[in-house]
């Protein structure tokens, strides 16, 4: 990059810096958190080109000093291997990011083949993504689920929202999960000890903050109805669950975890919007024709992209060549080293395109 767009990054962060610190600004929290968003993105390319910097400075001193003294030709050396090093960290940084890096997310499972034995791979999978949003410190809600006969998930739908003002927010980590993940173990429901093969769907699309897709009200289809499940005896006792079509798209979208029909119906418009946005996107990309739609960032949602083998302990994702014996872990929560893999290959991928 170029240095005055290197200055006009480190303009940017410093005018951000201000308007944070200016208390009006945070009477509106949206523009408040847009900013904050912003401001923690350019906090380590400003830490990194800073230390670049100084560490080039440094340099040009100590091989002047080195000339008159060979004491400092150590010291010389050893910045003269850690300013590439520098270099190669900015240029990563610089990478074009993806603009929903840090938004919050609407995340679905839904079960597939195998039965009741896949509705139970769902609800495995549920109880996965619940784990590891609680190590992250995320805040988890769920809108809606359909459970099966021996209580696992036909289709449940998550809310996930993050901790607030990050760069890398919840979809820059869970953005990599869409698409099919599959099973084999030996079902609850099989007597003759035989390991069977069932899958799972994940779908994971951004929850966008603002309006970005206008919604025809005259193309909603909106029931009410009697909610079910945990939440008190007001649950079972008023239609307060809704469920809302997109008659365009056939999209439908249940919410009964609020205590109102009002409250309901808001928020499952706001996740109608948001697979509206998602689906608008994709579109888009796809009639661009995008380079970087590859395995890591897949458009398919039939993929399989995830294996889980309980014989074994052992998840395998098919995008990456990763593989791991922790698979006990892994549905406990921990989710970094598979994740880690995935965000490695896309880093590694946008990097090739911007050299290319």
């Amino acid at each position: 990059m170029e240095s005055s767009s290197l200055r006009g990054l480190l303009d940017e962060y410093a005018e951000l810096e201000q308007q944070l610190a200016d208390p009006s600004v945070h009477a509106d929290q949206a523009r408040a958190r847009k900013l904050g968003r912003r401001y923690a993105e350019l906090a380590p390319v400003v830490k990194a080109l800073n230390e670049l910097e100084s560490a080039r400075s440094d340099l040009v001193t100590a091989r002047e000093l080195a000339a008159e003294d060979e004491g400092f030709a150590q010291e010389a050396s050893q910045l003269q291997e850690r300013v590439p090093a520098l270099e190669a960290r900015l240029t990563e940084l610089l990478l074009p990011r993806d603009p929903h890096d840090s938004s919050d997310v609407v995340l679905e499972v839904k079960s597939g083949e195998g039965g009741e034995e896949s509705a139970l791979f769902a609800a495995d999978l549920v109880r996965m993504y619940l784990r590891y949003a609680e190590r992250q410190g995320w805040k988890v809600e769920i809108l809606d689920a359909t459970e099966s006969d021996l209580g696992g998930y036909k289709d449940v739908t998550i809310s996930v929202k993050g901790r607030g003002n990050e760069a890398d927010g919840v979809w820059s980590w869970l953005k990599f999960e869409g698409g099919v993940h599959r099973v084999q173990r030996v079902p609850a429901t099989e007597s003759q000890g035989r390991i069977h093969t069932s899958a799972a769907g994940v779908l994971v699309y951004p929850e966008p903050e603002e309006i970005e897709v206008e919604i025809d009200p005259n193309e909603l289809r909106i029931d009410v109805f009697r909610s079910s499940g945990p939440g008190g005896q007001s649950v079972n006792t008023t239609d307060s669950a809704v469920r809302v079509t997109h008659l365009p798209t056939g999209i439908v979208v249940s919410c009964q975890n609020e205590k109102s029909q009002i409250q309901n119906r808001a928020r499952a418009i706001q996740v109608l919007q948001a697979r509206l946005q998602a689906i608008a996107e994709e579109a888009a990309a796809a009639k661009a024709a995008d380079a970087r739609r590859s395995q890591v960032r897949t458009v398919d949602r039939s993929e399989r992209v995830r294996t889980y083998n309980f014989p074994e302990n052992r998840i395998s994702d098919h995008r990456v060549n990763y593989k791991a014996y922790n698979l006990d872990q892994v549905l406990d929560g921990d989710l970094d080293g598979v994740l880690d893999a995935l965000r490695a290959a896309d880093r590694e991928e946008r990097l090739a395109a911007a050299q290319s």
